[in-house]
């Protein structure tokens, strides 16, 4: 029995034709459409931005790649001599860029890049969009998006304030390490046999809810989509003299009130008892309910149970099951006891010193007597998601400058935000190019 005709039939070839041709006719009439319009004429001068007068020089033509394909227009443009800036009135308010990208272009090259690496981008653009973009081209056109979305977070415009959206809010802060260029962590100490260091420390804000019970053991769990990311290299260090919060502390604020944290009726911080965390806890939220998370107070005595019985699992197990028990139930003299019997082993001491510390923020019974979370989870999800799966990758060594740029992007994408961004960016003038 003979196929019929559509067995015949590449259907793939055909629709990827057809879409090639559809969008060259569609790109054709939209260039033709902006080169009839000469409105961006506003006549022999205008006003520049310096406040003195620039000049029309002409009309010039330049090609910018579209989701349509390539889109050559013809622009009024205007120069100033007094400052020696000059501009196209017509890409700025199309919001067309430098690098020749369309809004929608630079859009996509954004999303993809905040996902993936730079070349896979690069891929993925060609691939699902037929646009034909150099990883380099990608790197910068997400680079400079990323710097545009963490100076619009810097404002109240772009990312407006929320309400509380649940009784109880958490806010969690966490740090990780990302491989930097050796020019970024030159006579900075580190975990190398030398002293010096190959990463420097991305800081994370993370702001969730958990209304949520879990259904097996009814504790709180972590709602769907109310999770934001908010990170950076940063520092989160100042001085009682200093006139401004540290910038990461500036960053946690921003965060926690574009988010309604500060209205919540309760407020809960989460963290690993890194001294950093505490300090810009109790300057930005001194009323919060703070929280040692309770996986990493048993880590650290599980490796005190290591030291005390290395050739011995059985009594490393029990030693160490008991002890966990006794935190669970909020007997830390108990805990305590058992350490300090240990004198011999100087990890002992330092872990008692450590939950001695911190002993207002591990009253784990009661904390979930009143249904709290006691568990970062949420946390160190959020530390791989935002920097260790993007900025971890193979091969990887970043500048501040340019890994800050990404982490802004993937935050912005990752929290919801990707839409918000650019519904803003449309009802903003861009910048005036130098020429």
């Amino acid at each position: 029995m003979s196929p019929g005709a559509a067995g015949q039939l590449d259907l793939e070839a055909i629709e990827t034709a057809t879409r090639r041709y559809a969008l060259q006719l569609a790109g054709q009439a939209v260039q033709r459409r902006l080169n009839d319009d000469r409105s961006d004429y506003s006549g022999p001068r205008r006003r520049c931005a310096c406040g003195d007068q620039a000049r029309y020089r002409g009309r010039f033509a330049k090609t910018f790649r579209s989701v349509l394909g390539p889109l050559t227009l013809r622009r009024a443009y205007y120069r100033c001599a007094a400052c020696g800036t000059g501009c196209f009135p017509r890409d700025e308010a199309l919001g067309l860029t430098q690098d020749s990208l369309s809004p929608a272009v630079l859009r996509m090259a954004g999303a993809a890049a905040a996902l993936v690496s730079f070349a896979q981008a690069s891929w993925l653009l060609d691939e699902l969009a037929a646009l034909r973009l150099s990883a380099k081209s990608v790197e910068r056109a997400a680079e400079a998006l990323g710097q545009d979305i963490d100076s619009a977070e810097s404002g109240t415009e772009a990312f407006p304030s929320e309400p509380p959206p649940a009784t109880t809010m958490y806010l969690g802060l966490d740090g990780t390490g990302v491989p930097m260029r050796k020019s970024e962590t030159a006579d900075r100490p580190g975990k190398q046999a030398d002293g010096s260091g190959r990463t420097r420390e991305v800081k994370l804000a993370v702001v969730w809810t958990a209304e949520g019970r879990h259904p097996q053991t009814g504790r709180p769990q972590r709602d769907p989509d109310s999770v934001s990311y908010n990170a950076a290299i940063e520092s989160a260090a100042s001085r009682d003299t200093d006139p401004q919060p540290a910038p990461f502390a500036q960053r946690v604020r921003r965060e926690a009130e574009r988010r309604g944290f500060h209205h919540a009726r309760r407020q809960v911080v989460l963290g690993d008892g890194a001294a950093w965390i505490w300090n810009v806890c109790q300057e930005m939220f001194p009323h919060a309910i703070q929280i040692v998370d309770l996986f990493h107070s048993k880590e650290h005595l599980w490796t005190v149970a290591k030291q005390l019985f290395p050739d011995d699992r059985p009594r490393l197990e029990t030693w160490a099951e008991a002890r966990c028990a006794e935190l669970d139930h909020g007997q830390l003299d108990s805990v305590l006891t058992a350490l300090r019997s240990a004198a011999q082993c100087e990890e002992a001491l330092t872990c008692a010193a450590y939950i001695e510390s911190n002993r207002e923020r591990m009253r784990y019974a009661h904390f979930r007597a009143a249904n709290l979370c006691v568990g970062s989870g949420v946390v160190e999800a959020g530390c791989k998601s935002t920097a260790a799966t993007r900025l971890k990758r193979g091969g990887m060594h970043w500048t501040v400058d340019g890994a800050n740029s990404i982490l802004a992007l993937r935050s912005c994408v990752l929290s919801g935000r990707y839409e918000d961004y650019w519904a803003y960016r449309a009802d903003q003038t861009p910048p005036v190019s130098k020429i």
